[in-house]
């Protein structure tokens, strides 16, 4: 299964609808690894460290930094920018697909958005 990390300003009742109906689902808001406020660099940086896909709404600045990370050759388990305007049940609904269907690794160097086409 998918470890996630989710951005500071990433809408919560997503997360929360996830883990109600997959309570297992391995999901940690930056926020809580102390990280508030950090810069999105930095942010990258620890999810790829821990190893973790970044969801996130910030498709100005946050997917610039991980297109960068991508072109410098830097590791990025990957990142999913899930447009605010997707409603919230497609938003969990995609996001377990993702946790349970995904292999180890398959998303690595790439920006991606929610809803998959």
């Amino acid at each position: 299964m998918l470890s996630f990390a989710v951005d500071e300003n990433f809408n919560m009742h997503i997360v929360n609808g996830v883990l109600r109906r997959l309570p297992t689902a391995d999901i940690v808001r930056v926020q809580d690894a102390g990280l508030e406020g950090a810069a999105d660099p930095v942010v990258l940086e620890w999810a790829a460290n821990q190893g973790r896909v970044l969801l996130t709404h910030d498709a100005n600045t946050l997917t610039a930094f991980a297109y960068e990370r991508i072109a410098r050759g830097s590791r990025m388990p990957g990142v999913f920018e899930v447009p605010l305007k997707v409603p919230i049940g497609v938003a969990i609904e995609e996001i377990l697909l993702l946790a349970e269907c995904s292999l180890e690794g398959e998303w690595d160097g790439q920006v991606n958005y929610l809803p998959l086409k």
